[in-house]
Order: C-alpha cells, then structure tokens, then sequence
C-alpha cells in the first residue's frame, strides 16, 4: 500500500468515518499540497494518547514515541512495588513528588506528548512542562485536559530551557530541537515548509540548545535521578566529548526502533 493512499485512507477514517465528502476532499487537496497529515486530522496519537495539534506545534515522531516507552519502564522499575500496589514507601536514593511519586520534568515540551504519556502511565507520578513558547503552552493545556489530567498532577512553566525552572526531578525528558543547519537538505520539504522551524533547528551544527540543557542539566536531578535526551544519529561522537567536557561521566547512548543511535541516558 502506498504511502499516499495510506494517508488518505487514515484521514478518511479518522476525522470523516470513512465517507468522502467534498470536506474530505479539501482535505486531501491539502495532503497533496504536502500538509502532513496529522495537521489535517487535528491531532496524532502517543502511546495511545490524544495530542491536539490545532496551534501547529512539531508533530510527535515516533522516534520519540520509542523512548519515552523506555523511559516510562525505566520508571516503573524505580517504583516497583510502589507504582502496583500503592505502598508509600521510598525506593532507596530517590526524593518523591507529593503523594510518594516520582517528580519528572518534561523540557522542551512542545504539545506535552512526553510528560502526558508519563502521567497517563505513571499514576503517582507529577509532571513539570517546560516550554517557552506560550502557544505551545496552551496547547499543553488543551492536551491535559484532553487526556483528563487532574491539575494537582502537573505544572506548567514558561521557561527558556531552566530559566524560570526552580526544583529538583528524579527524571528529565528532554527533546530539544537538534537537527543542524547545515544538515537542512536532509529535511522532508513538507516538514521545512509546515513544522516550526524553532522546534527542528539548534543552529549550525545542532549542538546549540543541547549544550545550553547540559551545561545546566545535573543541577536540576535529584540524586540518583536520571536523565533522557534525543538527538540526531549524526551527533553522537561528538556528544559523546560533549558530555565528557561537562564532566558527566555516567552515561549510555541506545538506538531506535529502527536501528539508528537516537537517546542518551545519563545516571
């Protein structure tokens, strides 16, 4: 099955029940313009979580997708029998959230699909979202309520990467824009043309906004916390010096579902 067809088919189903109807047929006058699918449908599914994407934000990939699975188990082993049969007791070298629960922070939150995948999955866990754009701020907030996100569960900081960020987390998730400039021809035309540019560019070399959140990072963990990172195949030697040089030396790097080299964990 064509991509095309696959994509026409899935916006049928989704936003039209599977009836072409001359709205349906605008929309697919869109999809052949190049639009991505998901800003026609009106939102994208993340481990089997609505995310509204009505203000635009960069799309949830499921690149993404893949390690905040991980994460999300790494998680649940930190609170093994706490997070299944809700006793209250502090797993050694961890400081809880309110309630027992794990405190994490989503940086670079863009439509909140990391931190609502945790929260939806962790049921003691709190959530602080980091973004500094106030659109995607407000679309946090249409997604939580989506997702029924009871508000003592989360926070919402308007924030340049730790600028207004002030506690300490046991988890930071992190997604910060990494593709390089100089990469740009590697870029799908459609993404160039429709996705936020701030969400996809770190400057030159793509290292711009991640040296800024690991020159700061290890101030925000909780002891015995960890951290997890994105990042472009491409990058990892020299993200590898990188961390080195800010003298973290506890860290792994892991591939994506499709084989290639996309997170990195520090402990």
């Amino acid at each position: 099955m064509k991509k095309e067809y696959k994509e026409i088919k899935w916006l049928l189903d989704e936003k039209y029940r599977g009836e072409m109807s001359e709205l349906a047929k605008k929309d697919i006058k869109r999809l052949d313009k190049g639009e991505p699918v998901d800003y026609i449908i009106g939102f994208v599914n993340f481990l089997k979580r609505k995310i509204d994407l009505s203000s635009k934000p960069f799309v949830p990939r499921p690149e993404t997708e893949y390690w905040v699975g991980e994460a999300i188990k790494d998680m649940k082993q930190a609170l093994p029998r706490h997070s299944r049969i809700e006793v209250r007791l502090r797993p050694c070298g961890l400081r809880r959230g309110e309630g027992g629960g794990l405190r994490i922070l989503d940086i670079f939150s863009g439509t909140g699909c990391v931190g609502i995948a945790v929260l939806k999955n962790m049921g003691m866990a709190i959530v602080d979202f980091a973004e500094k754009e106030k659109k995607y701020l407000k679309q946090i907030e249409i997604n939580l309520k989506i997702n029924r996100i009871s508000k003592e569960r989360f926070s919402l900081i308007g924030s340049d990467i730790f600028q207004k960020v002030k506690r300490k987390y046991d988890f930071i998730l992190a997604n910060p824009p990494y593709i390089a400039e100089s990469r740009k021809d590697k870029v799908q035309k459609s993404v160039l043309k429709y996705e936020p540019k701030i969400a996809l560019f770190g400057g030159k070399d793509g290292f711009f906004y991640i040296k800024k959140f690991l020159m700061e990072a290890r101030n925000y963990l909780n002891e015995n916390g960890k951290i997890y990172m994105e990042f472009d195949s491409f990058q990892k030697n020299d993200l590898a010096k990188l961390l080195k040089n800010f003298g973290y030396d506890n860290f792994s790097f892991k591939k994506d579902q499709y084989g290639k080299w996309r997170y990195l964990i520090i402990n």
